[in-house]
């Protein structure tokens, strides 16, 4: 429970300073669109080459080259997936979830794009389809797909509870990482970041502004389907919540495996080239 914010009195013009309008921080009026026509268009002949089944409380890496689609699928029950990417070739180009909701907003959807951290900044991952686009927002304020979680960790669960717990999305990502650059957990957990919270439902209370989840709409054969813009290698965590209905760091939630689908199309969208990665100097910084 939050502590009380009724310390101090309100100043008469408390009202005033309340009601002025808000200003939207990053105007997107001249971000280039992706042309989800073209997008769609190229998924006509595609073949898939790949497949990926991540089991329950645990979390599997997967590779797309630049100009094929990607699917993460519900394929046995209602299923939270945490999913982190990087550059194929270089993981200290990743997602970066802030920048992607200060672009897009707190839920990403059909049309929305997954951006790169700094120095990089470039779109990664375009959305270009969603069968959960009809959820929008709910009386509570939530909605599916958010970029406003972090991710649940042992840190945070043993600051909270006291207890250790070994499953948590964190560290799933993190194991997954290292079996696939045969490196050490330690030495790969810094590159393990933000994630993208696919078929997630949350929101924040509007009483105390508090991060909130629920049972997630996602059913079998639901999938949230992405165009790789760059090479990407990925990690999908299946949450150890499961639908996150209750708690989201737990042996006892029913969890269920999540799958991820590669698909190679004949042909590239018309018009379409990999992002180069963002121009801005330092030239002339004084």
């Amino acid at each position: 429970m939050k502590l009380a914010r009724d310390q101090v009195s309100e100043p008469a013009d408390a009202n005033a300073r309340r009601t002025i309008a808000p200003v939207i921080c990053y105007p997107v009026e001249t971000l280039p669109r992706p042309d989800l026509d073209a997008y769609r268009a190229a998924r006509e002949g595609w073949q898939k080459v790949d497949e990926v089944i991540v089991p329950p409380r645990d979390a599997r890496t997967f590779n797309v080259p630049a100009g094929c689609f990607f699917r993460i699928v519900s394929i046995e029950g209602p299923q939270v997936g945490d999913l982190n990417l990087w550059a194929a070739e270089d993981i200290d180009e990743r997602f970066f979830s802030g920048k992607t909701r200060a672009l897009h907003g707190t839920h990403l959807s059909t049309g929305d794009q997954l951006w790169s951290c700094l120095p990089y900044l470039r779109p990664m991952a375009t959305i270009t389809h969603d069968t959960l686009d009809w959820y929008g927002f709910d009386e509570y304020g939530g909605s599916v797909h958010d970029v406003i979680g972090t991710r649940c960790d042992p840190y945070t669960h043993r600051l909270l509870s006291g207890h250790e717990y070994h499953h948590c999305c964190h560290s799933n990502l993190t194991r997954a990482l290292a079996h696939r650059l045969s490196r050490p957990k330690d030495e790969v957990e810094p590159a393990v970041h933000d994630v993208f919270n696919v078929f997630m439902c949350t929101g924040f209370t509007r009483d105390t502004g508090q991060y909130f989840m629920k049972a997630s709409p996602v059913r079998p054969g639901d999938y949230l389907e992405f165009f790789a813009e760059i090479d990407l290698l990925g990690a999908l965590s299946a949450c150890p919540g499961g639908d996150c209905s209750a708690e989201h760091s737990s042996d006892v939630a029913v969890c269920h495996p999540l799958l991820v689908e590669v698909f190679r199309p004949k042909a590239p969208p018309q018009g379409w080239a990999s992002p180069a990665r963002n121009g801005y100097s330092r030239k002339h910084e004084d």
